[in-house]
């Protein structure tokens, strides 16, 4: 990617470890980037990014990401009115906010047994000790897998999350491929026992979900499956990540997190927008359209750096300082409009319940080292390991 005559590299550790100064070199010298090397545009600033988001009539979500092709539909996510409205409805009905305010006492559970676990070693690597399986295990127990399984979903998961964003190795595409056929094989294993044997799980509600005499289709199911899996694990293991490191790195903040009751619910909306896990997404233009000052042409695509949007000065004052009580905090790391995230709720109750749990336990937890990877995947920005002692 290049601005003027600037030129990093998405997947670098060098970008990786603070993309946030490329984003607002990007803002402040070219805020609508012509991106040649994708034919599109990428959008820095909060206020462009609202505008699209929020349109559906000029802008679409179909294809604006990366394609895999396969037998099964496209889903929620990459989909328009009216198949999108459908589709959302659908789920709705499987996936309320009451549902997710039954898991809070399940969630504490986890978490605490995660924490009791490592709790006399005085360390841990807090990736996979603890940001990453507390959310498989709660979208696993909810859509009725085994938990001995977690493992492989995860595994599978990866595959295909690294993949997600401009894809120039093929070995990358390869992987992605491969971890959605291996999802896709254990899925059609399942739902047909789901439907000879439904039981009180996530899957069974899919199944039964109806709308004035429609349902989701097998290949439907499928696709909504695979996005609850990967989206409603990878972007929680890498929120519990990113904003445990974002606290640690500021012990004033991690302090009052600690000590200030009732500051939870605000914290984690905060941690979200100083380090999205979601870093962008995408959009096609439906029609010729302006956008920020630029001429965008029907079928061009349309990057939003929402990460960029939620650094954004004119959106939020004083944007690189780290401020748990900040109000208002309308972030972007759940997108906007029509497409805002379905797990929102749930991935809110899972990083507040583990950071505030987390501080509380371990009072004098550190970084055991800055010298950290990242994971080269763009859009879902997430640490490779996180090692730390208390």
């Amino acid at each position: 990617m290049s601005s003027g005559t600037q030129t990093f590299d998405w997947v670098s550790q060098e970008f990786l470890a603070d993309p946030y100064r490329h984003y607002k070199a990007l803002r402040e010298s070219a805020p609508v980037h012509f991106n040649e090397a994708r034919g599109g545009f990428m959008l820095t600033r909060y206020h462009d990014m609202v505008g699209v988001l929020r349109d559906d009539e000029r802008f679409s979500a179909e294809r604006a990401g990366p394609q895999i092709e396969d037998d099964v539909p496209k889903s929620m996510l990459g989909s328009d009115p009216p198949d999108h409205t459908r589709l959302r409805t659908l789920v709705n009905k499987a996936f309320t906010p009451r549902t997710i305010r039954q898991l809070t006492v399940r969630i504490q559970q986890l978490v605490d047994g995660l924490l009791d676990d490592v709790a006399d070693r005085g360390e841990m690597e807090a990736i996979n000790d603890f940001a990453y399986p507390l959310p498989i295990t709660v979208i696993a127990e909810m859509l009725g897998v085994p938990s001995e399984d977690r493992d492989f979903f995860r595994d599978a998961s990866q595959k295909i999350a690294v993949a997600l964003g401009p894809i120039e190795d093929m070995q990358v595409a390869l992987r992605a491929l491969e971890g959605r056929n291996q999802l896709v094989s254990y899925f059609n294993e399942l739902v047909p026992k789901r439907k000879a044997d439904p039981r009180e799980d996530l899957i069974t509600a899919l199944l039964e979900a109806e709308e004035a005499g429609d349902a989701l289709t097998h290949g439907e199911l499928l696709a909504m499956l695979l996005l609850l899996l990967v989206a409603g694990h990878e972007t929680t293991v890498n929120l519990i990540g990113n904003g445990l490191l974002a606290l640690l790195r500021h012990p004033d903040q991690f302090e009052r997190l600690r000590t200030e009751e009732g500051i939870g619910r605000q914290a984690v909306e905060e941690l979200l927008r100083y380090d999205s896990p979601v870093q962008m997404t995408g959009r096609i233009a439906k029609v010729d359209v302006e956008v920020g000052g630029q001429q965008v042409r029907a079928g061009q695509f349309v990057s939003t750096i929402v990460a960029s949007a939620n650094r954004d000065p004119e959106a939020f004052p004083d944007p690189d300082t780290l401020d748990l009580t900040r109000e208002p905090c309308n972030h972007l790391s759940f997108s906007a409009g029509i497409h805002f995230c379905l797990g929102a709720q749930l991935a809110r109750l899972e990083g507040q319940i583990a950071l505030t749990t987390a501080v509380k336990r371990f009072p004098n937890m550190r970084v055991a080292t800055e010298d950290l990877r990242w994971r080269p995947a763009p859009i879902l920005r997430g640490l490779e390991t996180l090692p730390v002692t208390f």
